[in-house]
């Protein structure tokens, strides 16, 4: 008879992982409350959400704030704004950073190491936004797609991480490739890119999500062009009117009692959740990336 091998707990054991489990739990259930609120509100009747006591789940089902949503064409166009500068913006950043790295992170390059020092300053060091400002606007980036794209390209974290794994990769490979008769793009792209996707993958996360979120330099440098707006832009919008709102005017929708009414709650909640999905989704596809890419890349100097 085979041996029973199962290892018998103390009572520290028993007594460490019950406090470990009520913690993770409670945090679980913080961490997921205030978006499980917000589905709920926005899948709620707008006039039904003014009387509160919406917490977990809707109490008059309805898909009217998502339609008075969706049928507006500048949510659309924010939309599709966001979509590309999420993807363009992540794609660039992920080829400068891999191509800078892979420069300094060679020791023959005599140059490495005041490259590298003044990444790092870039890091600790801004010129501030007015300079900022006044340097977009002598570029002739002002209401141009471009000032979503080209300021963002090179990132000094991004590359430092990327640098940071290239260096523990087998030098061997280099030199084999260059005894080949490779040359250093062929080396990049069809030696250091296919084994760095854990890093590459986790800044793609990065940027990408930093790209969606991003509304501040909409407001800044397009604000004068609707063409150029972005969907965070048009939720801080939603969000802004929302104070402007009066409790007399909420009172009035609620005499009306019109069941195809709108709040700003409700589109607030309507509109966070559309802001929010999109990248959630493609969180899942990178994510066994993430723990592995993150640590490796920034363990070594």
């Amino acid at each position: 008879m085979a041996k029973n091998n199962r290892i018998r707990l103390s009572t520290e054991d028993i007594v460490f992982d019950t406090i470990n489990y009520i913690l993770l739990t409670i945090v679980i259930i913080v961490t997921l409350y205030p978006f499980v609120h917000v589905l709920a509100v926005s899948f709620n009747d707008a006039i039904d959400t003014v009387r509160g006591g919406i917490y977990l789940f809707p109490r008059k089902f309805t898909t009217f704030n998502y339609v008075s949503i969706l049928s507006d064409p500048e949510i659309y166009n924010a939309t599709i704004i966001s979509a590309l500068r999420a993807v363009i913006g992540s794609v660039l950043n992920v080829i400068a950073s891999i191509i800078v790295a892979y420069a300094i992170s060679r020791r023959d390059f005599v140059l490495r190491g005041i490259v590298s020092k003044v990444f790092t300053y870039s890091m600790y060091f801004t010129s501030g936004l007015i300079p900022y400002y006044l340097l977009i606007r002598d570029l002739h980036l002002m209401n141009n797609f471009l000032v979503y794209i080209l300021p963002g390209i090179v990132s000094a974290w991004n590359i430092m991480v990327v640098r940071s794994y290239i260096d523990g990769l087998p030098a061997s490979l280099v030199e084999s490739a260059k005894i080949d008769g490779a040359s250093e793009l062929r080396i990049i792209f069809s030696i250091i890119f296919p084994l760095s996707v854990p890093v590459l993958a986790t800044i793609t996360l990065f940027v990408a999500v930093g790209q969606w979120n991003s509304w501040f330099d909409t407001m800044l440098f397009c604000s004068m062009n609707p063409n150029l707006s972005t969907l965070q832009y048009e939720l801080q919008k939603v969000l802004q009117s929302t104070q402007q709102f009066t409790q007399q005017a909420s009172f009035d929708m609620g005499l009306r009692n019109n069941s195809n009414s709108v709040t700003p709650e409700s589109i607030r909640a309507a509109m966070t959740v559309v802001a929010v999905v999109p990248i959630m989704m493609v969180y899942p596809f990178l994510q066994k990336y993430f723990v592995k890419g993150l640590t490796i890349g920034s363990v070594k100097g």
